[in-house]
């Protein structure tokens, strides 16, 4: 008989960052739309790299830096609570430099979201620098908002599986999906390029291998529905050459495309792959990146 041997996992509260740009915006107005539908409150990060600045800028500087931030804060959460009256809404001017104000804002358990594009400078979220490093340092969820802020909703979720591991940030993406009454969709991609001369060397082995992938992806699928069974759950191994191209195609058709970040060799550094950049600098919905060890700890046995 089929039964739970966890809870399953809690969506957290939303923290957003924003620096003055269009991009950032964006960002504050889809967290709030996602902490509205997690009902979860959401806090407004303007991180001004302030104890650092000090150190060389004039007072007056300093005073400007001040009141630009505070008009930046009381602007956006003007235009959140505008469209989400009923969300509680939190502000927050942070002297720590944007990665480090981001990270201590979100604790342990929020979920940080950050535009694609910043303005450049000390309080740039430009992804490359400060959105590029939440993303790869984080111990918690990051979303990078892309594509357009008023973009139609699908009514899917898609998680690009890597392996049989990923159970555990697989059922945060049920969760997403269970806040957006969305569909989740599986996809993992078989890249033959990765096993050709290595793994395999006759096409017979290939073969065998596509089958098993899709033997484990079905078996994911499973465990998902079993925590999950109000949820449609769909899954599906696309073969090609290039899987940053195949999930980038996919994100034209998705709200949200969710993946998980494991560790650098030996545990030394963050990291963040090769996919995980191509997708968070052109993916055309927002990237959702979850640290694998975020939901380690809770995933089924």
């Amino acid at each position: 008989m089929n039964h739970r041997t966890t809870a399953l996992p809690e969506l957290g509260n939303v923290v957003a960052g924003v620096d003055g740009s269009p991009s950032a915006r964006t960002a504050a107005l889809w967290a709030a739309a996602e902490a509205d539908r997690r009902g979860r409150p959401l806090h407004v990060v303007h991180a001004a790299d302030t104890d650092r600045r000090a150190l060389w800028a004039s007072p007056e500087s300093m005073q400007a830096v001040r009141q630009a931030g505070d008009d930046l804060l009381t602007d956006t959460l003007d235009a959140i609570r505008e469209r989400f009256p009923d969300l509680t809404v939190t502000r927050e001017f942070g002297r720590q430099e944007p990665v480090a104000g981001l990270l201590a804002a979100a604790g342990n358990r929020g979920t940080i979201v950050v535009g694609s594009r910043g303005l450049g400078g000390f309080s740039s979220l430009m992804l490359g620098s400060v959105g590029l490093g939440v993303a790869a340092r984080a111990d918690v969820p990051v979303i990078v908002v892309r594509g357009e802020g008023e973009r139609p909703e699908t009514g899917t979720v898609t998680a690009a599986v890597h392996d049989t591991e990923d159970l555990g940030w697989l059922l945060l993406a049920a969760a997403e999906a269970h806040a957006r009454k969305a569909t989740l969709r599986l996809v993992s991609v078989w890249n033959v390029l990765t096993h050709i001369g290595s793994v395999a060397t006759m096409l017979d082995d290939l073969d065998d291998i596509a089958q098993r992938r899709v033997k484990e992806l079905k078996q994911l699928a499973d465990r998902v529905r079993e925590a999950y069974p109000d949820l449609i759950v769909g899954h599906h191994v696309e073969t090609g050459t290039s899987t940053s191209g195949i999930l980038i195609e996919a994100s034209a058709h998705t709200d949200v495309v969710v993946m998980g970040r494991g560790r650098r060799p030996l545990g030394v550094g963050p990291a963040l792959g090769r996919v995980a950049h191509a997708l968070i600098h052109h993916a055309q919905c927002p990237v959702q990146i979850i640290p694998s060890a975020f939901t380690r700890a809770g995933a089924p046995e």
